[in-house]
């Protein structure tokens, strides 16, 4: 490892110049100092990887980077050449995309006129609408340009914020976790295309806290903490325990997945059919399943195969279901709202961070009021000494990094919210927890304590419903594994028989077959075992 950044010699007849110099950068803010000093290179056709822990200064180095934010000292060379980007218009002229962690799409409008926002008025909307149906076909990455917004789910969101950087054919195309909600098929095709155009001279300077895909793709990193550059290195030649060490001090403890017998059924799932809320949803037909007491039961699949309307469903939000065909704790719930499913101990932490899981605006202890009401007196008046006591001890618990109990949301790093608002939940001490993407966006540190948290949770005889499209996550975590398919949910499987490839299978709605295969080698063990019984008896 090297304690300053990869840079050609300077003077040397001939030399490119890197495609990106960043000197000194400095960022403050009134109750941070989120860079320090930030030095950086990154060549043409490099991929470079940019690593550090939840509230390491990552993002807003990137966001300097595209213009969005301006740095208080330092310098920025592109091409070689001095630059001051001021806003994201200069930056997308010099041929910097950038695809950010929070999306920026307008909810209400479609996606082609969100991506068509995003590019010079050269191009009239039909054309971008054709351009963009060619580049998710070329890429993988389907999506329909007629769709309004506000119907995608998130992995269909990002897959937007992809392409509409692509259609700017960049020089310096920045990613901040791009691949959080992609399959192992879709990521894998997601570094075809990276790879693809790192060889035609484009760099890419990545984000993420994968630190098996850092390895796999990157050819440089540099990481930071608390602000600063500790260093850059060779991320092929480093292993994922040496990259911990680098990001956050130490290794992420391991996980203690002891097994346990599972106790009573407190979600029942039966025969929930449910007709799609817009025309862009999706059907949920037939599904059945159940959680038990003390387990964690997973639910695996592509972003947009009915996910949302399921959660929905099990949340409350959607309150359209037959009674008796979501049970909680026994009682048919199927038409209840989220505080009466509250009651019988349910509790939910929904994908969408910002406008769902917290009010951006409000600080993190009356963001507790959106679903714990314990500093509320009976006379309606909020204890607001309770409350602020009670939003510290979880910021201490999980370890947040926010400025106290009354920082905005919004002020929060996304895996420092996510470690709050999943936190918030399980402190509840819940009966059931349903969770969705529990660790996107969130660092290895902070992952594996929110892991750790959830199996805990699950030891003390909570039933946990995990809906996620991280594998690695479901099958570190998980008792059983189900995956879900253009409304379809397959037969659980024991996370012992699951692999990566079959469930990758099972994702493109190919589980018939091998259930029927499955099923026939049983039949054939038993039929094998009688045989051995009867000569043996005889």
């Amino acid at each position: 490892m090297s304690s300053t950044p990869f840079s050609h010699p300077p003077g040397l007849p001939g030399a490119v110049p890197p495609r990106l110099q960043l000197a000194g950068i400095t960022k403050r803010y009134p109750a941070v100092v989120a860079n320090s000093g930030v030095s950086l290179a990154v060549q043409p056709g490099e991929i470079h990887a940019v690593l550090g822990e939840n509230g390491a200064g990552k993002s807003t180095l990137m966001k300097i980077i595209y213009g969005s934010v301006k740095p208080d000292e330092g310098s920025v060379h592109f091409n070689g050449q001095p630059v001051q980007v001021r806003n994201p218009q200069e930056a997308r002229a010099l041929g910097i995309a950038m695809v950010f962690q929070h999306f920026s799409l307008f909810d209400t409008l479609t996606v082609a006129e969100n991506v068509w926002l995003g590019l010079d008025r050269r191009h009239a909307l039909a054309e971008v609408t054709q351009r963009i149906t060619a580049k998710a076909s070329e890429y993988g990455l389907d999506i329909d340009p007629l769709r309004p917004v506000h119907t995608l789910s998130v992995g269909e969101m990002q897959r937007v914020e992809i392409i509409r950087a692509l259609l700017t054919d960049p020089q310096l195309l920045i990613l901040d976790e791009p691949t959080s909600v992609l399959t192992p098929q879709a990521v894998e095709k997601l570094f075809v295309v990276l790879r693809k155009l790192a060889s035609e001279g484009c760099s890419i300077l990545y984000i993420s806290h994968k630190l098996h895909e850092i390895r796999a793709l990157c050819t440089a990193c540099t990481v930071l903490r608390g602000g600063k550059v500790t260093g850059v290195c060779n991320p092929a030649e480093e292993s994922n325990a040496s990259l911990s060490r680098m990001m956050i001090g130490a290794e992420p403890p391991a996980l203690q997945h002891r097994a346990v017998q599972a106790g009573a059924t407190v979600l029942r799932v039966d025969g929930l059919s449910l007709p799609r809320a817009d025309q862009f949803g999706v059907d949920l037909i037939d599904l059945q399943f159940e959680v038990r007491a003390g387990e964690v039961v997973g639910i695996a699949g592509v972003s947009g195969n009915g996910q949302k309307e399921l959660l929905y469903a099990l949340s409350g939000e959607d309150a359209r279901a037959e009674p008796a065909s979501i049970q909680v704790a026994g009682q048919n719930a199927g038409r209840m709202g989220p505080a009466q499913r509250r009651a019988l101990g349910l509790h939910f932490v929904p994908e969408e961070r910002l406008g769902r899981g917290a009010v951006p605006t409000m600080g993190l202890a009356h963001n507790l009021l959106l679903t714990r009401t314990d500093a509320v007196a009976g006379s309606g008046w909020i204890r607001v000494g309770a409350l602020q006591a009670h939003a510290r001890a979880i910021i201490e618990r999980f370890n947040v990094k926010a400025g106290g109990p009354d920082s905005a949301a919004k002020s929060l790093s996304g895996g420092n919210l996510q470690k709050f608002i999943v936190g918030r939940e399980i402190d509840a001490n819940p009966k059931l927890l349903i969770v969705s993407q529990p660790t996107w966006g969130v660092d290895v540190g902070a992952a594996a304590q929110i892991r750790g948290e959830i199996l805990a949770l699950r030891d003390a005889g909570c039933a946990v419903l995990v809906v996620s499209e991280e594998l690695d996550e479901l099958f570190e975590i998980c008792d059983r594994l189900h995956v879900v398919a253009k409304g379809h949910l397959s037969p659980s499987v024991p996370r012992a028989e699951a692999t990566v490839e079959r469930i990758g299978e099972w994702m493109s709605g190919l589980w018939h077959a091998d259930v029927q295969a499955h099923l026939a080698r049983n039949r054939e063990q038993l039929a094998q075992l009688t045989q051995e019984a009867q000569h043996a008896q005889a």
